[in-house]
């Protein structure tokens, strides 16, 4: 017997509903949360996620976003070309604030901020806005940010010892007593 992949419930003859468009096989009571899904048998219909061999040509060339079969790079995406906030921006802010010879209530006034945002900033307690911190680089002349588009070695998986996974870092209720 199947679950309910919403309630849990052991169902004997699922149903498959789109919920938030997500399809998933369901029991009879939460069927009424989605639309019903009509299955077909025939394996020749194409989705706009389909990678099958026969929807590319052998000697032409596309970009495919499969993910790994292509054995080369990641695709690059809108994330890399963000920048990130350093992780020790607390004592950036706070050292640059300091070789400047201001309070914290003097930067507050300069910044046209409240002195409870630098003192929240400076312990880590808080983030910068994007507002906030291009007002913080300007005056202090400090960065912030580094670049998140240099993260390809992060995601390399050339080795097979690649040390932690997420089934690694998981607690389980059942673990627990």
């Amino acid at each position: 017997m199947a679950q309910c992949e919403m309630c849990g419930k052991e169902v004997s003859s699922p149903k498959t509903v789109k919920i938030e468009g997500a399809e998933i096989d369901v029991c009879d009571d939460c069927s009424d949360f989605g639309t019903t899904v009509e299955t077909e048998s025939s394996s020749t219909t194409s989705t706009k996620y389909s990678t099958s061999s026969s929807s590319q040509s052998s000697g032409g060339s596309t970009s495919s976003s499969s993910g790994g079969s292509s054995g080369g790079r990641r695709r690059r995406d809108m994330f890399d070309e963000m920048e990130e906030l350093v992780s020790d921006y607390d004592e950036r802010i706070r050292k640059a604030r300091e070789t400047e010879g201001l309070s914290q209530e003097e930067l507050a006034d300069d910044l046209n901020e409240k002195a409870s945002v630098i003192r929240k900033l400076e312990r880590g307690d808080s983030l910068p806005s994007d507002d906030v911190r291009e007002k913080l680089e300007n005056k202090l002349g400090i960065s912030l940010t580094e670049s998140g588009g240099d993260t390809d070695e992060d995601w390399s998986s050339d080795s097979d010892s690649a040390g932690l996974t997420l089934g690694d870092k998981v607690r389980r209720k059942s673990d627990d007593s």
